[in-house]
């Protein structure tokens, strides 16, 4: 055989060697080596690696122990669970060396303060005001000559656009709109609208036009300027006396489109009944607000990961009232969990579930994970996830990971949850990951 055919053949036996090695578990747990680590201080975290070999750990003591060891270097068989326990918050770096003697990887270690949350589940009542007039629809208006017009949809103005001022007054109350509406429309003059789309301020112009059939000037739109609904408590956060609810954000019911808070409340709820969540229909709970003098907090935000706004001191009929720990995204796994939720009165009960999928988020973004309700009981009585389940707080392992957000509509008993994080972030509770290890980062 010459040198080339041999060649060859090396060269196959190499190239299959090596994708062997790929795709081999050891090799495959090594390259799953994290290349950043986010702890909280004086939470222990236990790193899986899984790889039969020692290795050399060296750290800053005085920021983190390894396997209880408050050393600068620590022998670790990397095939055991490593334990990380940090002390104080900040930025450090942890070397890993093969053998004691290969250097493998810098894991740069991201230390905050601990932070610790009490679990909702106390079904809430939400009202909320908007920051303007929410246009949910056209209508014909017949003038003096009979004709059909709707002025506000032939000046432009379209369903989910924000009016926010009509010749320069701010406009947030419906009742508002008719009283300039009457006073225009008798002095013959037009109206400047302000309004806003897609986050942009835009204007138009239109003419009230005299309903002949209602005897009232109208602009031929349907407005409205509040909502009211039924939802979860999420979170509440003691030390910043902030809540965090629903897991989602609040659109409006004909539009489908964002609502933007101008002010708003939560207020206790009381379960009265249950509709049962079938394939195809989701159930919903059904409630009653109860004190509606008794405000639990403000609503100032609504956004993708729900409500959030200041709450002054701990809701009654809380599951525990014990303030537990929160976990990073990438802490979360598929596995046996709880979420706490109501289901009769104002019981907040807990109901066994399994965290059937975990997506990789680095960053904001909803569905995190899908859940599956295995309780049986909370299956006979409600179905599966029902509308006004969305917020019910995620436990895993004793700590909070998320909420309940959306259910299957063709399978209730399964859904979406988003993590906890991302809501903490939306409450100012826990501040957004700079993606930076200088000293100005949080």
């Amino acid at each position: 055989m010459n040198s080339n055919p041999r060649k060859r053949w090396f060269g196959l036996i190499l190239v299959s060697f090596v994708c062997l090695i790929g795709f081999s578990t050891p090799f495959q747990q090594f390259a799953a080596f994290p290349n950043e680590l986010r702890l909280f201080s004086g939470q222990m975290k236990r790193l899986q690696v899984g790889v039969p070999v020692h290795a050399e750990v060296t750290v800053d003591p005085q920021m983190l122990q390894v396997n209880g060891m408050s050393r600068q270097s620590t022998s670790v068989k990397l095939s055991e669970p490593l334990s990380l326990q940090p002390s104080q918050s900040g930025h450090t770096n942890m070397k890993v060396k093969l053998f004691g003697k290969i250097p493998f990887k810098t894991i740069k270690v991201h230390v905050v303060p601990d932070l610790r949350v009490i679990p909702g589940g106390q079904t809430i009542g939400v009202k909320v005001k908007s920051a303007g007039i929410l246009v949910v629809g056209h209508h014909q208006v017949v003038d003096r000559n009979g004709a059909k017009q709707s002025p506000g949809e032939a000046a432009g103005l379209k369903l989910g656009d924000l009016i926010m001022s009509i010749n320069g007054t701010p406009v947030n109350e419906v009742h508002k709109v008719g009283v300039l509406c009457e006073r225009y429309g008798v002095e013959k003059q037009p109206l400047e609208v302000t309004y806003k789309r897609g986050g942009q301020l835009n204007r138009t112009k239109l003419s009230p036009v005299y309903d002949e059939d209602d005897k009232a000037w109208r602009l031929g739109l349907y407005i409205r300027d509040s909502a009211a609904g039924v939802g979860t408590l999420t979170f509440y956060a003691p030390d910043q006396g902030v809540y965090g609810a629903l897991g989602h954000i609040i659109t409006d019911m004909d539009t489908q489109t964002p609502i933007e808070v101008g002010e708003g409340q939560i207020l206790q709820s009381s379960v009265t009944s249950i509709n049962k969540s079938q394939t195809g229909e989701p159930g919903e709970k059904r409630a009653h607000f109860v004190k509606e003098s008794r405000v639990l907090g403000n609503i100032e935000r609504n956004t993708p990961f729900g409500i959030f706004g200041k709450m002054k001191e701990a809701p009654t009929h809380s599951y525990s009232g014990k303030a537990l720990p929160v976990a990073f995204a990438e802490d979360v796994k598929e596995g046996p969990a709880q979420i706490l939720t109501v289901v009769n009165g104002q019981k907040v009960e807990r109901f066994n579930i399994e965290i059937m999928h975990v997506s990789k988020q680095s960053g904001p973004a909803t569905k995190g994970m899908v859940i599956k309700i295995t309780d049986k009981r909370l299956l006979s009585k409600t179905g599966g996830i029902v509308q006004g389940m969305s917020g019910s707080p995620i436990i895993q392992d004793g700590k909070l990971v998320g909420a309940v957000t959306h259910v299957f509509v063709n399978d209730p008993s399964s859904g979406y949850g988003c993590f906890i994080e991302w809501m903490l972030q939306d409450a100012g509770v826990l501040m957004k990951s700079s993606g930076s290890f200088d000293d100005k980062a949080a």
